[in-house]
């Protein structure tokens, strides 16, 4: 969590945890909401509030209705570092990206509409794994009334580019607009000065695929003019595996956190299963992502890493930054 809330925002928050029912959780959300100061150092946080107020909104429906809500939900559990989501339109080439970089084996055909449900697959990237999800396509006369949601709830989206096709700029607007009307906006920078609630801002990251396809050169070069100042880009074929590895990397970034490793005292570091938390997290926020009852009972921590030197005992506010390796004593 950012350092330098107001005193306000922790008390709103602890109550919020101490909720019991789904109207107390959204008063409390939304009055963290409003405390938030807006600011670059708060974007993640805001967009995390705003996934929380819309999942806390279903609840509170749900629970009006007896329990029960209508239709399937298409909600995927998280896993791993965080959930990423593939968005784009039909035959851009999602589910070959899936395919490609997951342990997934989602159906992949020249036609289109063949997904039809959210497809999860776990990418690994160096020593941790990231969560991807197969959506069905956007286009003009097609979209699945859950798939924003499902898109909203996301950590990061990539937004999936058909170089193959002439129409390659016409479907990433579709998409966008499309998408846009039903309050999700898919960004390449979050921003931190929207106070509307109701707005879910998703990062992400222009995957523009079939980069083998003749004529993709030219194609991409329209898709920078158009969509360079909005979007990081990046070029890629499933068929060569051409920028795969930059996919993985860039998707890993975008969901804005970092790896801890714990070590128990006098025992080696864990290195298998490090912890990946916001990036901006301090010590406290690490105990509680360990064990909820450990957060209360800190005292103090031993941090190896590049902002320390080997060993140095550290408060419960100290900041941490990716690859440090955390000794927790109570």
């Amino acid at each position: 969590m950012p350092a330098n809330l107001p005193p306000q925002y922790s008390k709103a928050e602890e109550e919020f945890r101490h909720a019991t029912t789904p109207a107390a959780k959204l008063e409390k959300l939304r009055e963290m909401f409003r405390l938030l100061p807006k600011h670059k150092g708060t974007e993640k946080l805001q967009s995390d509030l705003k996934q929380k107020i819309s999942r806390a909104r279903d609840d509170l429906e749900t629970s009006k209705s007896g329990g029960k809500k209508a239709g399937v939900s298409h909600r995927v559990p998280k896993e791993g570092a965080g959930q990423v989501v593939l968005v784009g339109g039909p035959n851009a080439g999602k589910s070959a990206i899936l395919a490609g970089v997951t342990n997934a084996r989602p159906e992949v055909a020249p036609y289109p509409y063949t997904t039809r449900t959210p497809q999860p697959g776990m990418m690994p990237w160096e020593d941790v794994r990231v969560q991807l999800v197969d959506l069905p396509p956007i286009d003009a006369d097609f979209l699945e009334t859950w798939v924003p949601n499902v898109i909203r709830a996301a950590d990061s989206a990539l937004l999936v580019a058909d170089l193959g096709s002439d129409d390659v700029t016409d479907a990433v607007e579709i998409t966008l607009s499309r998408l846009s009307a039903l309050h999700t906006e898919l960004v390449g920078d979050l921003p931190f000065d929207v106070e509307d609630e109701t707005i879910q801002h998703v990062k992400t990251i222009l995957i523009a695929n079939k980069a083998d396809a003749e004529g993709s050169a030219d194609r991409l070069e329209i898709l920078r003019e158009w969509f360079g100042g909005r979007f990081p880009i990046v070029a890629i074929s499933t068929q060569s595996g051409t920028g795969l590895d930059d996919l993985k990397r860039l998707a890993y970034d975008s969901l804005g956190v970092i790896r801890v490793y714990t070590k128990v005292p006098g025992k080696p570091v864990d290195r298998e299963h490090p912890f990946t938390i916001p990036v901006g997290s301090i010590v406290s926020d690490l105990a509680r992502e360990v064990h909820g009852d450990l957060e209360k009972a800190l005292k103090f921590a031993k941090v190896w890493g590049s902002g320390v030197f080997d060993g140095q005992t550290v408060k419960r506010d100290h900041e941490l930054r990716d690859g440090d390796i955390v000794e927790l004593h109570t």
